[in-house]
């Protein structure tokens, strides 16, 4: 499937039940990257405006560039509202804005999906310079207790492509390859969702690689989500962790 439409069925799900991202890790950006308020800062591949809600909040002056229409329309209905947001279409590859024209570059959960040499042509024109690009992650933590194993082996197990999409597939030593020789940094930051079961459905079939209602596997995967979570529950809820990785610098 095309990359730009995988998430076009799934947007009501993505927007109610995807994880945002710590106020450490916003903090991090501000007072350490160098974002400002009232800096000019794109967010590429924004999908539903998860990230861009928390730049807006703190005063930058954000253009939002998402391909894929229905995505977009969420993002704006939610974020319509405030002032400094421009939400135009476009790509990492061809996004449309001008030369040097933005501070910061941030991608939220997308720089998986891109052509990585088209994307560095495409950041290094529209950057001013000396701006930084950051990649961001929710990075979800697979071993360590029985219940994060238990979830990792479900969408081992029930997902269609899940080894081939996910965004650890890009080692570090390839991310660095996308910035100046020796110059990226990386962040992390602990995050996690306190989710009951219903919840859990929803951030499962939030994932492009998941089966959806009506398809032959979904049914199956209910069942053995609805297993799993009666095993690890606790007063009817399970916590999802999640390390928030940040790699940064100038392209």
């Amino acid at each position: 499937m095309n990359s730009k439409e995988r998430f076009s069925n799934r947007v009501e799900v993505y927007v109610k039940y995807r994880p945002s991202y710590p106020k450490e890790a916003l903090d991090y950006l501000y007072e350490t990257v160098g974002l400002q308020n009232g800096g000019k800062v794109a967010d590429i591949g924004a999908g539903t405006g998860i990230f861009t809600e928390l730049l807006l909040e703190r005063g930058s002056q954000v253009t939002a560039v998402e391909p894929n229409r229905e995505m977009r329309e969420a993002a704006a209905s939610k974020l319509g509202h405030y002032p400094n947001l421009s939400l135009v279409p476009g790509s990492a590859e061809e996004t449309g804005l001008p030369e040097q024209s933005v501070d910061v570059i941030v991608c939220a959960q997308a720089f998986h999906w891109f052509d990585r040499p088209a994307a560095q042509a495409e950041f290094r024109r529209i950057l001013k310079p000396g701006g930084k690009a950051v990649l961001i992650w929710n990075t979800r933590l697979a071993h360590g207790t029985p219940f994060r194993e238990a979830y990792s082996r479900l969408l081992e197990t029930h997902g269609t492509d899940y080894s081939k999409v996910r965004h650890k597939n890009i080692a570090p030593a390839d991310l660095a390859l996308f910035f100046k020789p020796g110059g990226m940094t990386e962040a992390r930051f602990p995050n996690g969702q306190t989710v009951d079961v219903e919840a859990l459905r929803g951030r499962v079939i939030s994932s492009s690689y998941m089966p959806l209602p009506g398809d032959a596997g979904y049914e199956p995967m209910m069942k053995d989500l609805q297993r799993m979570f009666d095993q690890h529950q606790q007063d009817g809820y399970v916590h999802v962790d999640y390390e928030t990785e940040v790699f940064w610098g100038e392209v």
